[in-house]
């Protein structure tokens, strides 16, 4: 059911923004079983074939800049936050290649300082408060809606995703500066090497608390301890090789049709070895800084520092993992076995097809072909060459061709927290406080089941092979992995959660709730000169939310949906002036949620 058909009965902004809610929920069915067609989806439609007088709009990747503002808004999709007209008119002057080149040459945003600003202001309302996880969260969306450094913060998100820090874990929580640091770690290394990388991520603080092995001990079987495994097995699992071995293209190799394993349990166990020994940074080596007691030893900065050795804690023994053999040591040489591990680790053959799958998942397409894998993976080369990678995965012809747009295995499901940021930033919103108070936005019954750095474990959100069942893209057998967030509720949430924002604003009422509105407004009243055009309006809306994804049939019924907002004409006295100003508000709002709540936004073709 589309909205026109309940515009009949429920006629009015109330009626409309429902019918909205519920176009979002319904469609995209398949699969024929009763739990397909009671479960909503969030459907990856087969497209509308464009109409006979328009273009088809190719770029196979070769050519050095877009030929439309179309191609450049696909493009930005892809490598920001979302496009504005500003990004759009730098990537047709500069082409794809070069505005690559001048973002890696941007200034990095910081997420500490922005959470240092917040917990100074915080401290100066009520010296009783201080820096928490809304601090991260709002440190994210202001450097993705404004931040210069829009590439490097869209892979560093990614990378979030893939080396997963989560501040739902309680000892990240209380340490939340560290979460912010751990974003800005991500983003150093984002377009470095994948090694140095993988050594920042194993010396983070922030990892270290999540995945317990900071303050790890070596191995005392006397009193029945073993080191813990816990950041040994994930960082085998998911940040370097994954659970079993691949071809350059990332398909699993196979010996006698059989999957071969990547690791064993004995290789958990070796490894971990490695990673005792390690705990915060502070200016001695002794079993208080070790432990990090406060307030005696308790560094300040800390958090955003390295971990370091601490060689009494560290194991001695043998280590034996992937083929290497780190030989018992006389003394205990902690940096010598981190470098072993994390040399062997890095030049593993896997790596190159494991991440560089994940990288496109995350920033093109859920379903990458093998042979766009593999030149990826190739990208990254013997030097680890992070940012040779990423200018891969935004330049393969898979990324650029328009023609992908038309196959039903391309694009992929915007995840909510990317509609979020993507609205905010080509909408043009504005944060009152200047810190971007979005708040935690976990709920998925009424919010957006999602927030940043807050995965629910270390695997993510979701599964980068996950197949959505009763879809047709399950029946087709390709990897959605956003796919794996999509249920009645969270897609009624989500409409909910965007109608209620387009009305109000977003977030929360300041940071001590103390404010008369809520933190981040939309310019709703720029769009009020179109109002009294629905198509006009329309148009104007839909370039900025969806660029070239519009189609047709959707604008006619967003034009249709907003004509039924009556709008009564001005009397000649102006004495209707604030009535009319709001029918027309209201004719915008309908608008841009009508937009935010259809597949055609939820979806990246």
């Amino acid at each position: 059911m589309r909205q026109t058909a309940i515009n009949a009965r429920l006629p009015g902004w109330l009626a409309l923004c429902l019918a909205g809610l519920l176009s979002a929920c319904g469609g995209g069915g398949g699969g024929g079983s009763p739990a397909a067609t009671a479960a909503p989806q969030a459907p990856v439609p087969t497209p509308a074939p464009p109409a006979a007088s328009a273009p088809v709009l190719v770029d196979d990747g070769s050519s050095a800049k877009p030929a439309t503002r179309e191609q450049a808004y696909r493009f930005l999709m892809q490598a920001s936050f979302g496009p504005t007209p500003a990004d759009i008119d730098r990537v047709m002057a500069l082409g794809y290649a070069a505005w690559i080149d001048e973002q890696w040459a941007a200034p990095q945003s910081s997420h500490v300082a922005n959470w240092d600003a917040a917990d100074a202001q915080l401290k100066q309302q009520n010296s009783q408060e201080h820096g928490g996880v809304l601090d991260v969260v709002g440190s994210f969306y202001k450097v993705a809606v404004t931040g210069p450094d829009q590439l490097r913060q869209r892979v560093a998100y990614g990378l979030s995703q893939i080396f997963v820090v989560s501040t739902a874990n309680d000892s990240v929580s209380f340490e939340s500066r560290n979460a912010a640091a751990y974003l800005d770690l991500l983003a150093t290394h984002a377009g470095g090497s994948y090694r140095a990388l993988l050594e920042g991520v194993a010396l983070s603080p922030a990892m270290g608390m999540y995945l317990s092995h900071i303050r790890n001990q070596k191995e005392d079987y006397a009193l029945g301890r073993s080191p813990d495994e816990n950041f040994a097995r994930e960082v085998m699992q998911l940040f370097t090789i994954g659970m079993v071995q691949l071809q350059s293209d990332g398909t699993p190799l196979l010996v006698n049709q059989q999957t071969q394993p990547t690791f064993t349990a004995q290789d958990i166990t070796d490894l971990a070895k490695v990673f005792t020994g390690w705990s915060w940074s502070a200016p001695q080596t002794t079993e208080g800084w070790f432990w990090g007691w406060c307030p005696e030893f308790c560094m300040a900065g800390r958090e955003t520092q390295p971990m370091q050795a601490y060689a009494q804690y560290h194991s001695t023994s043998e280590k034996r993992f992937l083929g290497v053999t780190i030989e018992a040591q006389t003394s205990p040489n902690p940096l010598r076995s981190l470098s072993v591990a994390l040399d062997t680790l890095a030049a593993h053959p896997n790596v190159a097809p494991f991440l560089a799958r994940q990288l496109i998942q995350r920033m093109v397409k859920s379903h990458p072909s093998p042979a766009y894998v593999g030149r990826v993976a190739q990208a990254l080369g013997p030097q680890g060459d992070l940012k040779s990678m990423v200018k891969a995965v935004l330049l393969d012809p898979e990324a650029r061709d328009m023609r992908q747009a038309a196959l039903p295995e391309s694009g992929k499901l915007q995840e909510p927290v990317l509609r979020m940021a993507h609205a905010l930033r080509t909408l043009g919103a504005s944060s009152d406080s200047g810190q971007w108070l979005v708040g935690l936005t976990d709920d998925p019954s009424q919010e957006l089941g999602q927030t940043p750095l807050r995965a629910p474990a270390v695997f993510n959100f979701y599964r980068p092979g996950f197949v959505a069942p009763g879809t047709l893209t399950g029946q087709r057998g390709l990897t959605m992995p956003e796919f794996e967030l999509v249920n009645e509720t969270s897609v009624a949430g989500y409409a909910q959660y965007m109608l209620d924002g387009v009305a109000n604003g977003f977030g929360m009422y300041g940071r001590l709730w103390k404010a008369p509105r809520r933190d981040i407004q939309l310019p709703l009243e720029a769009d009020l000169p179109w109002a009294d055009q629905p198509d006009a309006l329309v148009e104007r809306i839909t370039a900025r939310l969806l660029g070239g994804r519009v189609n047709a049939a959707l604008r006619q019924e967003l034009q249709d949906a907003v004509a039924t907002v009556a709008v009564e004409p001005l009397k000649a006295d102006g004495s209707n002036r604030s009535a009319v100003q709001q029918q027309q508000l209201n004719r915008v709002r309908l608008a841009i949620f009508l937009t935010l709540a259809s597949p055609e936004y939820a979806v990246l073709k």
